[in-house]
């Protein structure tokens, strides 16, 4: 089905034409497949990628229309949806490593995304919630990104962390080692409103401010304070040079999990004999597959808590605020509120 008549023809939406260059515009309702549900959304998380495009990944919403073979839905129910589609059929797919699908694509990546009214989701990545709100179900995929990191890490028993960075996915990821037998989590972060938070989630054992202008003598007064390291070590802040010495607070034998986002052309130099003669796991935990379910469940127990990390919302009109509030951090996590 293509259109519903109960529906509007058209909607509102934010698109971007080229980076930097965005505006609110009118399109045509999304065409529904036979297998899609159509959701209105409530409020969308914030993310920009590829251009032109209509940007978000992080939706909740309520089903307003659905395709002649969607099973289990009906119209009001409140959901969220898993960004990613997958083509099922390359190399990895049929390896069952959707993760790492060839033809990976994404809403508010490479297909429209959340920041409209309305958008068109497989039925096979829509989760109906209950007990969450609104604000607190935007926070669906991002803790699904650190249910995974904790699937990629499979830490032992007893097993100590120290966390870089104190950003919504990685402080999730925290609460999840500390409830999956990391009796120590270290999370250290520049002071600010992001370690204040991570305080206020409970989300460490112990939090180590940063000085925003010479950490050094943090950085090695850590070191001689754990002089075995960490068996799991976690770069969740996105810098290179943070990156390249976290290896250096590893435990022999220990872990270290690339969790930050890099750009492309960045490059780390470690040296092949302590990976070899110290026999460490190096691994990278990029997104999620078929993680909603049991997040929600998390979510929906209370055990991850959430309250704070969505700290600002806005109008879709507002959307250049929004990415202030962004840039200037004042808001740990912002989102777009449809009427």
């Amino acid at each position: 089905m293509s259109s519903h008549p109960d529906l509007p023809q058209e909607m509102k939406a934010l698109r971007y034409n080229k980076p930097q260059d965005f505006e609110i515009v009118k399109v045509p309702l999304p065409y529904l497949r036979d297998d899609d549900i159509l959701v209105k959304h409530i409020h969308e998380g914030e993310f920009i990628a590829e251009f032109p495009l209509i940007p978000g990944h992080e939706t909740v919403g309520v089903v307003v229309a659905f395709g002649l073979k969607v099973k289990g839905f009906e119209i009001g129910d409140r959901v969220a949806a898993d960004n990613s589609e997958l083509c099922s059929h390359c190399f990895y797919c049929r390896r069952g490593e959707g993760l790492l699908c060839e033809n990976w694509t994404g809403h508010g990546i490479n297909l429209p995304g959340g920041f409209a009214e309305y958008c068109a989701y497989p039925q096979a990545k829509v989760f109906k919630i209950h007990n969450l709100s609104d604000v607190e179900a935007t926070l669906i995929e991002p803790a699904s990104c650190a249910c995974h990191g904790l699937d990629k890490i499979r830490p032992r028993l007893g097993s100590s962390v120290l966390m870089f960075g104190a950003g919504p996915t990685g402080l999730m990821l925290a609460q999840l080692l500390r409830q999956n037998g990391c009796p120590q989590v270290t999370v250290a972060a520049p002071g600010g409103l992001k370690i204040e938070l991570a305080k206020q989630l409970d989300a460490a054992d112990i939090y180590i401010e940063l000085s925003r202008s010479n950490p050094g003598p943090q950085f090695e007064q850590i070191k001689r304070d754990n002089p075995y390291g960490f068996d799991i070590v976690i770069e969740a802040t996105g810098s290179v040079k943070i990156l390249e010495d976290a290896i250096n607070y590893c435990r022999r034998g220990g872990t270290l999990v690339v969790y930050g986002a890099y750009p492309k052309a960045a490059r780390v130099s470690w040296p092949p004999s302590k990976i070899f003669g110290d026999e460490l796991r190096i691994i990278g935990s990029f997104s999620e597959v078929y993680m909603f379910p049991q997040t929600i469940d998390y979510l929906d127990s209370g055990k991850i808590k959430t309250k704070g990390i969505v700290n600002k919302t806005f109008k879709l009109e507002q959307f250049g605020e929004a990415l202030e509030s962004i840039r200037d951090k004042t808001a740990v996590k912002a989102a777009i509120v449809f009427d």
